[in-house]
C-alpha cells in the first residue's frame, strides 16, 4: 500500500498537482487515496530521503521547492554516474538493448507535433533506463534509482518552461544512441556529458530561488 501511495505522490509532485511548498497533510492525503495514515507516513518519509519532500519539525511535510543548488547538485551527480554508465554500456550493449532504444526513439519521433510534459519525461527516462541496464553495474543502477524521481521532477519543470521536446528530444537522444553504437567508451562518455548539458543549461535559465530563499 505504501508503494501505491508513493507512486501516486511522485506523479503528483512531478506533474505539479502537488505544488512546490505545498503542505502535505497526512489525514487529507489518506482520505483522498482511501488508505490509512500509515502508508502515507511511510511514503512521505521515503520522498524525504529522495529530496522530493521536506519534513519540518512540528509543522509536517511540504513539497520541496526547487532551488539553484538542487539543480546543480542533481545535475553534477547525474553527470558523474551517467558518463560512467555510458562508458560501460558502450561495450555491453546487446541487440535487445538497441532494439529498446530504437523503440523509444520511434516514440520520440512521433511527438514531432506536440507532447504533454510528463509524457516527454517518461520517454526521456525510458531511454536512459536502458543505458543503465546495459551498464551492468548494480551500484550504478541503485544510484540512478535514488535520483530518478528527482530527475523526473527537474525534466518536467524544464519541459513546462521550454516546450521544445518535439524538436530536440529525438535528435539529441539519437546522437547518444549512435555514439553508444560505436563501441568506444571515451566517445560514449563524452556524448553522455554533452547530452546532459542541454537540460541543465535550460534549467539554469529559470529564476529559481537560492538556498537562502527556501521557505522555512
Amino acid at each position: 500500500m505504501a508503494e501505491y501511495v508513493l507512486a501516486v505522490l511522485r506523479e503528483q509532485i512531478a506533474t505539479g498537482v502537488l505544488a512546490p511548498g505545498q503542505h502535505l497533510r497526512e489525514m487529507e492525503l489518506a482520505a483522498s487515496l482511501d488508505v490509512s495514515r500509515g502508508p502515507v507516513r511511510e511514503a512521505l518519509a521515503f520522498l524525504e530521503s529522495e529530496g522530493q519532500v521536506e519534513i519540518r519539525r512540528h509543522r509536517g511535510a511540504f513539497v520541496s521547492v526547487l532551488t539553484q543548488v538542487d539543480v546543480e547538485e542533481v545535475h553534477t551527480f547525474r553527470a558523474a554516474i551517467e558518463s560512467l554508465a555510458a562508458e560501460r554500456a558502450s561495450t555491453r550493449m546487446t541487440p535487445a538493448h538497441f532494439a529498446e532504444l530504437d523503440r523509444v526513439l520511434d516514440a520520440m519521433k512521433e511527438t514531432s507535433g506536440s507532447v504533454a510534459p510528463q509524457e516527454a519525461v517518461r520517454l526521456d527516462l525510458a531511454f536512459h533506463d536502458v543505458l543503465y541496464d546495459a551498464a551492468d553495474h548494480q551500484r550504478l543502477s541503485r544510484a540512478w534509482v535514488s535520483i530518478r524521481s528527482q530527475v523526473f521532477f527537474f525534466l518536467h519543470t524544464r519541459n513546462v518552461n521550454f516546450p521544445d521536446f518535439p524538436t530536440v528530444g529525438y535528435p539529441e537522444h539519437y546522437e547518444l544512441r549512435m555514439a553508444l553504437a560505436q563501441g568506444d567508451p571515451v566517445l560514449a562518455r563524452a556524448a553522455a556529458e554533452d547530452h546532459l548539458s542541454g537540460a541543465y543549461t535550460r534549467l539554469r535559465q529559470l529564476e529559481l530561488p537560492t538556498e537562502s530563499d527556501r521557505p522555512e
